[in-house]
C-alpha cells in the first residue's frame, strides 16, 4: 500500500479531529478550525488540510492558509509536505508549530525565499489549573464600543512582535476586521484606563492591557497577542491579567489554557510563570 499525500476533506472529518487529540495544546489552531467549520471540507475553512497517510491511515496533517501548521509530523511526512508546498506558490506568511518539525520543514523548501526571521526557540507554556495569583478585576471582555482603541493597541502590539504594521497593504481593513471578530466572538480582553500618557490622543480612553484567545477548541485555548502599554510596563500588570484571561477561558471554553512565547522575553516568560503556566515543549516560527 505505501504512503500517499492528499487534500482532505468532508470524509476525513473524524481521522484529523483524532490526530488533533492526540495533543490538544499543540494542535489546537487545527482542531478548532474543524470544529468550527464542522468538517474538514475545505470549502468551509479559510485554508486547505493535506493528509500522509501510511497504508491507507492518516498519520500526519498539514494546514495550508495564511500560516502553514503540521499536525503530528514525522520525518517521511515532512518530506512530502515539503514537496507538495514547494511545487506551489507560497501563500502563507508564516510556518509555526512545534520546532523539531517546523525548522525541518522550512529546511527543505529550498525553492522558496529566505525567510525574513526564524524564531527556533519559542517555550510553549500551558496551565492546566486555577491560576496562582489573584485575577485583575480591571480585565474584562473587550465590547464594540471598544474596537478603536482595541485596534490601535494590536497595532502597535503587531508592529512590536513581527517587526512590520499590518495596515500598510489595505489600509488596516483586514486587520480590524480580525480584531473586530475577536471582540465580536468575546475572545478579547483588555483593562482600558483613561488618557495613558496621552497615547494615542490626549483625554482618550486607552487600553494598559491586552490579550485574545487566538485559538480554541473544545479542549484546549491559545492566548496570543499579549501587549502591555509601553508607559506602564513594570508595573506588574501582564501577570494579574492574565490571570483573568486564564480564568475567564477555563471556565467558560476548555480547561488547558496555553501559549507560546519567543524565549528573549524573559519579562513576559516570569510574568506567564507567576500566574502558573509551565513549559511543556518549544514552538518555532518561521516569517516570511
Amino acid at each position: 500500500m505505501g504512503s500517499s499525500l492528499r487534500l482532505l476533506g468532508r470524509s476525513d472529518t473524524a481521522a484529523v479531529r483524532a490526530l488533533c487529540d492526540l495533543d490538544p495544546v499543540t494542535n489546537v489552531f487545527v482542531a478548532g478550525r474543524i470544529e468550527g467549520a464542522g468538517s474538514a471540507d475545505p470549502h468551509s475553512m479559510a485554508g486547505e488540510l493535506w493528509g500522509y497517510f501510511r497504508d491507507s491511515t492518516l498519520v500526519s496533517a498539514l494546514w495550508n492558509g495564511a500560516n502553514v501548521i503540521p499536525v503530528n509530523a514525522q520525518p517521511d511526512a515532512i518530506a512530502a509536505f515539503a514537496k507538495h508546498l514547494a511545487s506551489r506558490p507560497r501563500r502563507c506568511s508564516s510556518l509555526v508549530g512545534l520546532s523539531a518539525p517546523v525548522l525541518d520543514l522550512a529546511s527543505q523548501l529550498s525553492t522558496w525565499p529566505d525567510p525574513r526571521e526564524i524564531r527556533a526557540n519559542q517555550p510553549l507554556m500551558l496551565l492546566n489549573r486555577p491560576p496562582r495569583i489573584a485575577a485583575d478585576p480591571g480585565v474584562t471582555r473587550a465590547r464594540k464600543r471598544d474596537l478603536d482603541v482595541i485596534f490601535a493597541a494590536s497595532v502597535a502590539m503587531f508592529e512590536e512582535e513581527v517587526g512590520y504594521s499590518p495596515v500598510s497593504s489595505d489600509g488596516g481593513n483586514d486587520y480590524r476586521r480580525r480584531v473586530e471578530s475577536l471582540i465580536s466572538r468575546g475572545q478579547s480582553f483588555a483593562r482600558i484606563e483613561d488618557d495613558v500618557d496621552g497615547w494615542p490622543a490626549k483625554g482618550a480612553r486607552q487600553v494598559v492591557f491586552k490579550a485574545d484567545i487566538g485559538a480554541s477548541s473544545s479542549s484546549a485555548v491559545q492566548i496570543q497577542g499579549v501587549w502591555v502599554h509601553p508607559s506602564r510596563r513594570g508595573e506588574q500588570l501582564a501577570a494579574p491579567g492574565m490571570a483573568a484571561v486564564a480564568m475567564a477561558a477555563r471556565r467558560e471554553i476548555a480547561p488547558l489554557v496555553s501559549l507560546y512565547v519567543n524565549d528573549y522575553n524573559q519579562r513576559a516568560l516570569a510574568a506567564y510563570r507567576r500566574v502558573g503556566f509551565e513549559q511543556i515543549g518549544s514552538f518555532a516560527t518561521v516569517l516570511f
